[in-house]
This record gives C-alpha cells, sequence and structure tokens, in this order.
C-alpha cells in the first residue's frame, strides 16, 4: 500500500481534500482551501479550461454547493481567489490525496494489482521555446491499472528541471511493488532502473 500523507479515513473525496495543508495566510481567507479544490475538481471534470471558466462553475452552482455542504460562503470564488490559490498549493500533497481516495475506492485496495502501466504525457499549453532552439514543457506521468480501469498515482514536473525516469521511480517508491509487471516505454530500459532504494520488493519492467 501507498505511503499516505493524509489522515483522511473515509470514502469521500472531500475527507481527503481537508487533510491537504492550507499553505495561504490565515488572515484574509473566506474560502477553505478544500473547497477550493472541490470546486476545481467538479469544474475540470465539467470541461473547465481557465481561471474564468472555474470562476463562472463556481458561481453557478454556489447556491447548490452552499446547501448541499451546509456552508454559509457569501460569495463564490473569483479567478483571482483561484489563481492565488494554484500558487500556493502543495500540488504533490494533492496529488497523493487523489492517489490515496482512488486506491481508497478499490476492494481490496492495492494489493491485488499484478500490472500498471505507465504513461508519459506533455500538459496541453505548457510548451515554451528555449533560447538553445529546444522546448521546454511540463509533463505529467500516470501510472495506470488497465485491469482497474483507474489511474492509480500521477505527479507533473518541469522537464527543465526533472526527467521523466526519476519521476516515475518516485511514483513506484510509493508503491508496495512486489510481483508487479510495469510496462513502460523504452527510454525507461536505458539504464538500471530499479537497482535504488525506490523500489521495496521484485519488480518486473
Amino acid at each position: 500500500m501507498p505511503q499516505s500523507v493524509s489522515a483522511a479515513t473515509d470514502l469521500d473525496l472531500i475527507s481527503y481534500l481537508k487533510a491537504i495543508p492550507d499553505a495561504r495566510m490565515r488572515r484574509g481567507v473566506r474560502i477553505p482551501a478544500w473547497y477550493l479544490l472541490l470546486v476545481s475538481v467538479l469544474g475540470i471534470l465539467s470541461k473547465c479550461e481557465s481561471l474564468r471558466d472555474l470562476e463562472r462553475f463556481a458561481r453557478r452552482h454556489h447556491a447548490v454547493l452552499n446547501e448541499t455542504l451546509g456552508l454559509e460562503l457569501k460569495r463564490p470564488p473569483s479567478d483571482s481567489a483561484f489563481r492565488y490559490f494554484f500558487l500556493q498549493v502543495d500540488v504533490a500533497a494533492v496529488c497523493a490525496a487523489i492517489r490515496d481516495w482512488t486506491i481508497a475506492q478499490i476492494p481490496g485496495g492495492a494489493a491485488d494489482l499484478d500490472q500498471l502501466v505507465c504513461d508519459g504525457k506533455t500538459l496541453r499549453g505548457s510548451i515554451d521555446p528555449t533560447t538553445g532552439g529546444g522546448s521546454a514543457f511540463i509533463a505529467q506521468v500516470t501510472l495506470y491499472s488497465a485491469a482497474l480501469g483507474v489511474a492509480i498515482a500521477q505527479a507533473c514536473y518541469a522537464t527543465g528541471d526533472n526527467h521523466e525516469r526519476a519521476v516515475l521511480q518516485r511514483l513506484l517508491g510509493d508503491l508496495d511493488l512486489k510481483g508487479v509487471l510495469i510496462q513502460a516505454d523504452a527510454l525507461h530500459t536505458q539504464q538500471a532502473f530499479f537497482g535504488s532504494s525506490w523500489s521495496r520488493g521484485p519488480t518486473s519492467c
């Protein structure tokens, strides 16, 4: 099982979002961090593609969310509220919380996993040209269970600061991999991959 960074024990997503530390200064905070994350998740699932989209989504569903969640928020979050929050939030903690919540929905947790598929993708709109004529971008590495039909874990990184091999090693290090078959691209076979302390048990690649 993965090493959880949260103290959540319930199966609902909100309990996991509430366990993520709020990095904002307490002064002037009107909207809970977990609420901003929840609206972001719901908005993205509803095809929001920008901060303005999230603001419109939050405004449109403000009354229903207040009533359903038992809140008394006077105003929905604006696009600037989302922007400020996203600059402060611990992305790794958010990814870990989503991972833990996903695994909690699986009967038996991650104990019955026999294989995982690694897939790396470039995030749309993140590509910037470099002075050397190349490109820098933000990429995401996902561990996917084809049998369960769910993503077990994922992480984002900037290509100028990290590499897919290192990010995948870190993701795999958070899971009990004994006897698990990992399917990955050929770039992960260029050097010894599981010879480090990241791997807890015998693993095939």
